[in-house]
Order: structure tokens, then C-alpha cells, then sequence
């Protein structure tokens, strides 16, 4: 499988930290979705609204972040996108616990951390590939993999029983507590990293802020990789709150149940996927796998459109959601590892973050364009239009190997 192929003391720590957020976010998973429906009585426009400006405003914010985390030490930035994630979330049970809280307070709070993702992820994608030798970045990517889809078979049911026990906001503190336990942990990586030295002028231009999107565009293997992550990842998006409403409102499934649903069937389907990538690889070449696993992932969301109430409803959403994530969980670490394989050393933060900001645009853009068509047509309807569009999406895949590019021959370039 991702096999126990050893990465090191330092890259345990990193594991450690990415485990202890993921298992967080797991516990918080739709905490604001809940908040607006179950506290501020929101409707699926509003809830829709929620998802998509956050997403949208925080990577219009986090645009000057990649050329900024391209020359800095990345440790030092993943510590600080923490502990602002930290800051932002614990803000919301504070407002609550004063009667104060308000669905403004989330959308703010949903842009910071949503800016403060993208910058963390530029960071850390950029740190793994001078800490693993290239050679074993499809295993670091599998166990990160693995490691997501457990916390998110396991913290969704748990963050809705503790929603059911000690109220709504629970899980959000839970979340928060957890990012801090990320900076601590990555303080713990210890050793020395060299700073970066910057290319070209002393001062950010404003030319380096699309240095990213260049270098994407004129590559002929991540151009058609960002355009389908685009497009999946907004239509796969853009139904989750609208299956929120559709379950917890039209069809009146507690959120325990939805949590269980849609979470169990998750986390088991990323977490053999995710054990799967790495041999299916290696047996049958990783281009190949990605390309079937790629197209496989978009067969299954239209069937979210058919679902009932009851027992047959939770059925076919868990069988549904267990064949998609399956699919995405071999896929989502041979394309991290294409990522960072294609990208040279000195490009990857701002590559990385024009490449989130890019994902989350269009993640935002689909679920405000969805929410308007939710409340024309109902959220089944459009659930079922998001699913016919995703099966055309495998046409965006690459079909033909390219060159690789920015590919980087040392293993590391960080010092012990």
C-alpha cells in the first residue's frame, strides 16, 4: 500500500502537525453551513453565499501571498497561517457566548481563514519538496492523503454529536484549538533552512503577482490539470451546500445523520484510495492512473440528485459518496506529486498559490452561481445539473505525456 517507508524524524513532525488540523477541520466540517441554517435561520442562498465569499475574497487577499512566501523560510509562514487561522476561528464562539454573532462575523472569519489556507498550503507544498527526496513524494502525498480522508471519516460524525451535546459551536473551537497544535508541532521540526534569495528586484512588483499563472499556462501537463481541478472542484463544491439544505431541510435528516452519510462513506473510500495511488502507480504508471481515476470521479455526483428520504436516502448517498471519494483519493495524490514534480524549486509557493486561488475563484464562482440556480429550480435540480456537467469534465484531463519541465533532480535542499 503507501507502504512504512521511512521519511525522517522532521517530516514525522510535519505529518504530525497536517494530522492533528486535518482531524480539527474533520470536527468543524460544515460548522458554518450549520451555524447559518441552525442558529442565524439562513436559506440556501444565504448558505450559498456563505461558502462562495469566503472563498472568493480570501484568494483575492492571499494574490500577493505567493511571491511573498516564495521568498521567505516556509516554517516561519506555515507557524503564522496558523496561528491567524487560530485567532480568526476562536473569534466566533466568543461572539456567540455574547449573543453577538452575526452571519458578517462568519463571512469575515471565512475569508481570513480561507487566505490563510492558501498561504499555508503554498508554504508546506514548497517546504515537503526540499524536505522528501523526489523519489518519495507520492508516499508523503499518499499518508497526507490518508491521513485527510480519516479525519474526515471520523470528525464529521463526532463534531455532529458534540454539536447535539454541548451546542453549535463546539466544533469550531475544536477546529481552532487545532491549528495551534499545528504551530507548535511544526516549531518542533527543529534544523535550519537556508533563506530563499530573490529573483530579480529587492521589491514585490506587480508583475510577480502573476508570476504563478504564467508559469501554469505556458506548461503543457499543470495547464489542463488546473483548468479540470477548476471545474470538478467548483461543481463537486458547489453541490455540498445544497445537498445540506436538501437534507437537513427538504428531507429532514438530523445532522448526525447527514454527518454520518456523507463522512463514514468518505473517509473509508480517501483512505483506501489513498493507500491504493502509490502501487496502482507503480504497476501501472502514474499518468494512467491519474487519467482512469480522474475520469472515474465523475461519474458518481449526479446520483446525489435521486436521493429519498429515510434509510434508501442514506444508502444511496453513502454508496454514492463512497465510489466518488475512492476515486479522488488515488487521484488527489498522484496529481500533488505531478504538481510538485512539474514545478521547478524556486516557483513552487507561487505557483502553488495562483493554483488555490485559481481553484477557490472557481469553487466560489460555482457555488454563487449554483445558490442563484438553487433558488430558481430547488437544490435537487441543481444538484443533478452539477453532476450532468462533471461528466464532461475527463475531457480536460492531459492524454499525452509531455516533458517534464521544472522538474527538480536534487533531493533536498534543506540542511539537517
Amino acid at each position: 500500500m503507501a507502504g512504512r517507508r521511512a521519511l525522517g524524524r522532521r517530516f514525522g513532525w510535519l505529518w504530525a502537525s497536517f494530522a492533528v488540523s486535518s482531524y480539527g477541520t474533520g470536527l468543524g466540517f460544515g460548522a458554518f453551513s450549520f451555524m447559518a441554517i441552525l442558529v442565524l435561520h439562513s436559506g440556501p442562498t444565504q448558505v450559498a453565499v456563505l461558502a462562495a465569499s469566503g472563498r472568493a475574497v480570501g484568494a483575492l487577499v492571499a494574490v500577493p501571498l505567493g511571491p511573498w512566501v516564495e521568498f521567505r523560510r516556509k516554517r516561519p509562514v506555515m507557524i503564522a497561517m496558523d496561528l491567524t487561522r487560530f485567532g480568526a476561528l476562536l473569534t466566533v464562539p466568543v461572539a456567540f457566548a455574547l449573543g453577538l454573532l452575526t452571519f458578517a462575523q462568519l463571512l469575515v472569519v471565512s475569508v481570513v481563514v480561507a487566505a490563510a489556507n492558501i498561504a499555508f498550503n503554498a508554504a508546506s507544498g514548497s517546504y515537503l519538496k526540499a524536505l522528501v527526496p523526489r523519489e518519495d513524494l507520492l508516499v508523503a502525498n499518499s499518508r497526507f492523503e490518508s491521513t485527510t480522508w480519516t479525519s474526515t471519516m471520523l470528525g464529521p460524525p463526532l463534531g455532529g454529536v458534540a454539536i447535539g451535546l454541548f451546542g453549535p459551536v463546539t466544533t469550531v473551537v475544536a477546529d481552532a484549538v487545532s491549528h495551534l497544535l499545528s504551530a507548535l508541532g511544526i516549531r518542533a521540526i527543529g534544523g535550519t533552512e537556508p533563506r530563499p534569495e530573490r529573483s530579480g528586484g529587492p521589491r514585490l512588483r506587480a508583475g510577480d503577482l502573476l508570476d504563478g499563472w504564467r508559469y501554469i499556462l505556458a506548461h503543457p501537463t499543470l495547464r489542463p490539470l488546473l483548468l479540470n481541478a477548476m471545474t470538478v472542484n467548483g461543481l463537486i463544491m458547489a453541490a455540498e451546500p445544497l445537498l445540506a439544505v436538501l437534507l437537513l431541510g427538504h428531507l429532514g435528516f438530523s445532522p448526525w445523520q447527514y454527518a454520518l452519510a456523507l463522512a463514514a462513506s468518505s473517509g473509508a473510500g480517501g483512505f483506501v484510495g489513498s493507500r491504493l495511488a502509490r502501487p496502482l502507480a507503480a504497476r501501472f504508471g502514474q499518468r494512467r492512473v491519474m487519467l482512469v481515476s480522474g475520469t472515474l470521479r465523475a461519474c458518481w455526483p449526479i446520483g446525489l440528485a435521486f436521493v429519498r428520504p429515510g434509510v434508501p436516502g442514506m444508502l444511496l448517498v453513502t454508496g454514492v459518496q463512497l465510489g466518488l471519494v475512492t476515486c479522488i483519493g488515488v487521484f488527489n495524490p498522484l496529481l500533488a506529486t505531478a504538481r510538485l514534480e512539474h514545478t521547478a524549486p524556486d516557483r513552487v509557493a507561487r505557483t502553488l498559490t495562483a493554483w488555490s486561488i485559481s481553484t477557490s475563484t472557481a469553487i466560489a464562482a460555482t457555488t454563487a452561481a449554483w445558490g442563484v440556480l438553487a433558488a430558481a429550480t430547488g437544490p435537487r435540480t441543481a444538484i443533478a445539473i452539477a453532476g450532468v456537467l462533471l461528466l464532461a469534465s475527463p475531457l480536460l484531463l492531459p492524454r499525452r505525456e509531455h516533458a517534464e519541465q521544472g522538474r527538480d533532480p536534487s533531493p533536498s535542499t534543506l540542511s539537517a
